[in-house]
């Protein structure tokens, strides 16, 4: 027995060493366990915002949390994708910034993640198809049975989740992160932006070459899309950037066969020359490895005009990195010329290694007030602006 107990601590303290070893030559450095939502205190001595906006936590307890979806009423639609379920977080009508009431909505679903309101539907997109139901705004209550609408889109993989939005032309838009890494997808959708009538007809790829870009948006000013994008792992700390594209019908953005602004993937860039020459470079790049996983823009006026058709993108944070980067919010400025500058918004998620935080997703109230979820403590943050705007 004794010889036993010390052949399984050698076997196990073995592991750990090549364990430790490996990661160290991967560069794996991910934030382990679980958090609880900080307290009021450590968030004031954490947190750093720009001068006038302050954050609270808003709702906790929602272990795994990923989309949010705000309605007209200002209730929270959140995707649980581990349990598979839709949270409706409904704020109270007589005290503004606080919860009155959380329940399940939609159970049983199959990795729920980008959920979305259009006319009276209730839009979920899970990880390998698109669902809806009809939904009341004013009652928060669903009536009849969630109906498939897409079935069959790739499942799984290294990038399982699904985010769904309607354009300004009316028409479903589906991004399907690749399966991997970085390979040559089998499935051309993989790796793409798909696009759908809202009853799921007439489905159709409308750009490709992009890995993984969990969250995208349209800029209110011009109705251009613009989507972040995860670049691949295991090319050191610094390399590749993670991106944001200008996304247009029918263009090719360069992955598995380039990086950033492109550079040939030392795997599948050789032989690949004419394909990385027409393939679209990204309008900005983000730091290597920061996870950008959603981007908002911001229609608040009553902001600073440095905020003006400004977007807030959530940088999930590193996990391949021997130190970790990202795990915050920043801002992005558009200029008339296409330039984009990043600035800081919220920090403090991670600090000399310490992570608090994961921001995933960022939504906007009627009253200009920012929801951000955090699927490593379970918490919405709510980001409210009491300064002075310098708009006339």
């Amino acid at each position: 027995m004794k010889r036993l107990f010390r052949d399984l601590l050698f076997l196990v303290i073995g592991s750990v060493l090549l364990w430790i070893i490996f990661s160290r030559w991967v560069g794996i450095n991910v934030p382990l366990g679980t958090k609880d939502s900080p307290t009021s205190q450590l968030l004031a001595n954490r947190m750093v915002l720009p001068d006038g906006f302050a954050v609270s936590v808003y709702a906790s307890g929602l272990r795994g949390i990923r989309l949010l979806h705000l309605t007209s009423k200002d209730d929270l639609l959140a995707s649980i994708p581990r349990s598979g379920k839709i949270v409706l977080i409904e704020q109270d009508r007589n005290i503004k910034g606080q919860v009155a009431n959380r329940r399940n909505l939609i159970t049983g679903l199959n990795r729920p993640h980008g959920i979305e309101i259009y006319k009276d539907w209730l839009y979920v997109a899970e990880t390998g198809g698109i669902g809806r139901i009809l939904f009341d705004v004013e009652t928060g209550k669903t009536r009849g049975k969630f109906e498939p609408i897409v079935t069959g889109l790739p499942a799984g993989g290294n990038h399982w989740s699904r985010t769904i939005h309607f354009g300004p032309d009316g028409l479903m838009y589906v991004s399907i992160g690749s399966s991997c890494n970085v390979c040559e997808e089998g499935d051309p959708r993989r790796a793409s932006i798909m696009r759908f009538r809202p009853d799921g007809s007439n489905g159709e790829i409308y750009a490709t070459g992009l890995r993984n870009t969990v969250g995208f948006g349209w800029q209110p000013e011009t109705n251009d899309l613009y989507g972040v994008d995860n670049g691949r792992d295991l090319l050191g700390d610094d390399f590749p950037p993670c991106e944001l594209n200008r996304i247009e019908q029918d263009k090719f953005y360069g992955w598995p066969y380039t990086n950033g602004n492109k550079v040939a993937d030392p795997d599948f860039g050789e032989g690949n020359d004419q394909r990385i020459q027409e393939s679209i470079a990204p309008v900005h790049a983000f730091g290597a490895h920061t996870a950008p996983l959603a981007i908002t823009f911001l229609k608040n006026k009553n902001l600073p005009s440095s905020f003006d058709d400004a977007a807030i993108v959530a940088l999930h944070g590193s996990w391949n990195r021997s130190q970790k980067t990202g795990y915050q919010l920043v801002s992005l400025h558009f200029d008339g010329e296409g330039n984009v500058t990043e600035r800081p918004f919220l920090t403090g998620f991670e600090l000399n290694g310490d992570v608090l935080g994961r921001p995933v997703d960022v939504a906007e109230g009627s009253d200009g007030s920012l929801f951000v979820s955090d699927d490593y403590s379970g918490t919405i943050y709510r980001i409210t602006y009491s300064g002075t705007s310098n708009h006339n």
